[in-house]
């Protein structure tokens, strides 16, 4: 009976030793942010839970295979890669992008869209800015509406 192989990326306790970048809304480093993220994801054997891999196209059906054999494994490393991306984001980009039910790869897509399209990320930003005025920083009701 061979042993369970152990998944690197369950040992990982503290993402911001990999990735000291918080990624925000206001910054400039998605790029940075994105490529150090990858990194680390490969090197912890879980880089194709936010980028597909090319395995199903070349005609291998062994990461097919194993992902269905291993439903649970692949659910509970899919839950720890989203805990790393939630663990590198501001609060006001947390917020704008948590969604109930969503994977790794979702959660990634939907950054990379925030950050690839200006139109999206100035929507983003102003509905965070909006969220965020108060009525105390106005003189009066007419000036907040």
């Amino acid at each position: 009976m061979a042993a369970a192989r152990l998944q690197p990326a369950i040992t990982v306790s503290n993402i911001k030793n990999f990735v000291p970048i918080t990624l925000g809304l206001n910054t400039s480093h998605y790029s940075s942010w994105a490529e150090l993220f990858k990194i680390h994801c490969q090197a912890f054997d879980v880089l194709d839970h936010i980028v597909p891999s090319n395995d199903a196209s070349s005609g291998s059906s062994n990461a097919g295979q194993t992902q269905r054999t291993n439903a649970a494994d692949w659910t509970k490393l899919d839950a720890i890669v989203l805990s790393w991306i939630y663990g590198t984001l501001s609060n006001e980009l947390l917020l704008n992008i948590l969604t109930p039910g969503s994977t790794a790869q979702q959660t990634w897509d939907q950054i990379k869209g925030i950050f690839h399209d200006n139109q999206n990320s100035r929507a983003v930003h102003l509905a965070a800015k909006f969220t965020n005025t108060k009525l105390e920083n106005f003189s009066n009701m007419s000036t907040y509406c």
